[in-house]
């Protein structure tokens, strides 16, 4: 099956989570397809708050539909249909830009049935961690949670969800289309 066509692909890839802890995103992916569960969310954490930092800034500001499609592939492949994109708030032309390669990509219909949402935040350096950051997504205070539960299990709205950084969703398209030993 294409799903997990896709997730060995990515395994052997050895893409893993460019946010810090460096986590397989394999993984991820194969924990939250086999929650049995109508809901489920891709988040992009694009909430860059290390001093410096701008590789966030620079990937949705120059190839934001890599990483829409990056959101997109790994929906389809985990059967979530919801991509929630958290962007630091000092960043409006990502914002801006991101916003308008959604409209595009829903325009051209290349994204089906799948929904992009963005939100803006509110430059909280805590939020940077997964789970403060699916807090602040709710509307709550941006605090950790402790786990387990762990997102995959238990994230967004208390359903299975997949959260990683802009800079490792940029890669799945490339991972797709020219192959994991390319990578």
């Amino acid at each position: 099956d294409k799903a997990q066509q896709v997730i060995q692909e990515v395994k052997t890839s050895n893409l893993r989570g460019r946010g810090g802890a460096g986590f397989p995103f394999w993984f991820k992916l194969d924990a939250v397809i086999k929650e049995e569960n109508s809901q489920k969310y891709i988040v992009c954490n694009a909430d860059e708050g290390d001093p410096g930092a701008y590789s966030d800034m620079y990937l949705m500001e120059h190839q934001a539909h890599k990483v829409l499609f990056g959101m997109y592939i790994a929906g389809l492949t985990v059967g979530a249909n919801t991509g929630v994109l958290y962007i630091r708030g000092e960043y409006p032309d990502s914002i801006r830009i991101v916003q308008e390669a959604i409209e595009e990509l829903k325009a051209k219909n290349l994204v089906g049935d799948f929904r992009f949402k963005i939100i803006r935040g509110q430059g909280s350096y805590v939020c940077g961690e997964e789970t403060a950051l699916i807090s602040s997504i709710e509307g709550e205070r941006g605090r950790p949670r402790s786990n387990p539960p762990y997102p995959a299990v238990k994230g967004l709205f208390g359903r299975p969800t997949i959260i990683n950084n802009v800079e490792t969703l940029v890669n799945v398209p490339v991972i797709i289309d020219k192959g994991a030993e390319w990578f």
